[in-house]
This record gives structure tokens, C-alpha cells and sequence, in this order.
């Protein structure tokens, strides 16, 4: 596997915080994804490898493996297991090591014969684990949907369960790198990137939204048609509703994340719009509805 700089591919140092690494991914991400560079072979391996730094960078404990072990940091566990081992080892006298011996270390890690009760034994290793990031729109996730990715040259095709959140995770299993001396195929670990550019606002499984009222509608009522997920819906607005009156809609919010048919509610706020550029005629009328208010 060739050494990728990861830092170099995000434009950072090693010195970078967490939050400039995160703003460096957000900025390269717009810049070179698929959406906005159609059938560019370039920039879409130059996204999977932004998105791969990122995922390694971003975690601190996966930054601190690469930061030691660079393109070999995915077996960081193992390698120091063994170094453990081998430690272990010489402290009781069991096994002698020549300086060459602890030189190829890492080359012995991947397939090459154990001096001692070890030797002639090729040791198996899980493959690496992929990281990968799916930006979606909110509405991509109303329903259950199938999707492909392409992963490393290989297309998988995957279900999307309805209502899964912005940042989380999930793990498929057997879909990351092939294992080492035989060892099982690592996994995928997906994150969801959703963003939102509807006029809900989305709280866990429920929605807000803000609808405007003239006037008239709110101080004498009426029927309102209101926009929600799954199409339009009638809404009915009470005599004398004031300002900022919020009433819910139940079972017209989010679906809850494999919860099939359940659905969180959506909150209704009214917003009372004061009519402008009044006619002199309805200035009088307006007028008028004062002096009754005062007797």
C-alpha cells in the first residue's frame, strides 16, 4: 500500500485542531464532489481521498495510530501486541532477538516467518476497515430507499433505512479491505452527511415549521393549506388565534429510524402578517373597529 499524507491531502500540518482539520474537509468536499463534477474520474478520486483523510484525521485515536505508524496504522493493534509479545519474551530469557531480527518487525507482520516457537507460522490479520461519508438530502431520507456506492473500485449496494440521523454511523460488515495471510476482509463504516434545505426545522423525529396568517384569517378563522413531507394537508385556524400560536400535527413529523409506519409529529407555529399600503377607506374602517373597542 503507498504512504498517502493525509495532512498534505486536506492543505493542513500535523499541528492542525480538530476544528481546522473539520473546516479544510468541509471546504474540499464542496469543491470536488461527484454532484458538482460529473463524470470527472479526478476529482471523484480526489473526494474518496479527502473523505478518507477526514475519517482518519478526524478521530483522535485513529490520528494518533497514523501519526505513529503512518500507511501501517489500521495494525496498530496488532503491532503492538506483538511488540508486547516479543518484550515479554526477552524478559524471561525464553527467546533471543538479533537487532535485525527487531528490524523486520513490521515486515514480519505480513507474512514473513517468526524466529523462535513461532517460525514458519503466518499470522492472520483482519483487513483494514473503510471509512466513508454519503451526503443526502433530508427528503432522501423520508422513505427506506436502495442506493449503490462505489468503495474502492467495488459497487455495493446497500438499503438506507428511513429517519437515520446527520453523523451517524453504521457498520457493514465484510465490505473494507482484504485480510492479511488469509485473515477476513475488514468492514465499512458509512456516515451520514444530511443536510436541510426545506422549511422544516427537524428535532429528533419531529418537525417545526412557521406559517404566515393575514389578519383576517387569524382574527376571524378559517382553513389554512399548510405544506408537510408527504404532500399538502388542511389545516384549521380557530377564531382569535394569536401570534406565535403553535398547534401539532400528529404522526406528520419524521419517521423513527427502523420504527416502520411511526412517525414523530409536526409542530405548526402561526405568524400573524399585518397588512401594509392601506387604502383610506380601510384606514376609516380600522377607525371605526377602535371606537367600538373602546365603548
Amino acid at each position: 500500500m503507498d504512504f498517502i499524507d493525509y495532512y498534505s491531502v486536506l492543505g493542513i500540518d500535523k499541528k492542525s485542531t480538530s476544528e481546522a482539520i473539520k473546516k479544510a474537509y468541509r471546504k474540499l468536499a464542496r469543491k470536488y464532489h461527484p454532484d458538482l463534477n460529473p463524470n470527472d474520474k479526478d476529482a471523484e478520486q480526489k473526494f474518496k481521498e479527502i473523505n478518507e483523510a477526514n475519517a482518519v484525521l478526524s478521530d483522535a485515536t485513529n490520528r494518533e495510530k497514523y501519526d505513529k505508524y503512518g500507511k501501517d496504522w489500521k495494525h496498530a493493534e496488532e503491532f503492538e501486541r506483538n511488540r508486547q509479545s516479543r518484550a515479554s519474551s526477552q524478559s524471561h530469557g525464553s527467546e533471543n532477538f538479533s537487532e535485525s531480527d527487531y528490524s523486520d518487525f513490521f515486515e514480519s507482520m505480513f507474512g514473513g516467518g517468526f524466529s523462535g516457537h513461532s517460525q514458519g507460522r503466518q499470522v492472520k490479520f483482519k483487513g483494514p476497515d473503510y471509512n466513508a461519508e454519503l451526503q443526502l438530502d433530508i427528503r432522501d431520507i423520508y422513505v427506506t430507499h436502495k442506493r449503490t456506492l462505489t468503495v474502492d473500485g467495488k459497487n455495493i449496494r446497500l438499503t438506507i433505512p428511513a429517519g437515520v440521523k446527520d453523523g451517524q454511523v453504521i457498520k457493514i460488515k465484510g465490505q473494507g479491505g482484504p485480510g492479511v495471510n488469509g485473515g477476513p476482509k475488514g468492514d465499512l463504516f458509512l456516515r451520514f452527511s444530511i443536510s436541510n434545505h426545506t422549511v422544516f426545522k427537524q428535532d429528533g423525529n419531529n418537525l417545526h415549521t412557521t406559517v404566515d396568517l393575514s389578519l383576517y384569517e387569524a382574527l376571524l378563522g378559517g382553513e389554512v393549506t399548510i405544506d408537510t413531507f408527504d404532500g399538502k394537508a388542511k389545516l384549521k385556524v380557530k377564531p382569535e388565534t394569536q401570534n406565535g400560536t403553535r398547534v401539532k400535527l400528529k404522526g406528520k413529523g419524521f419517521p423513527m429510524y427502523k420504527k416502520e409506519g411511526q412517525f414523530g409529529d409536526l409542530y405548526v407555529t402561526f405568524r400573524v402578517v399585518l397588512p401594509t399600503k392601506l387604502t383610506d377607506q380601510e384606514k376609516d374602517l380600522f377607525h371605526e373597529l377602535s371606537k367600538l373597542r373602546t365603548l
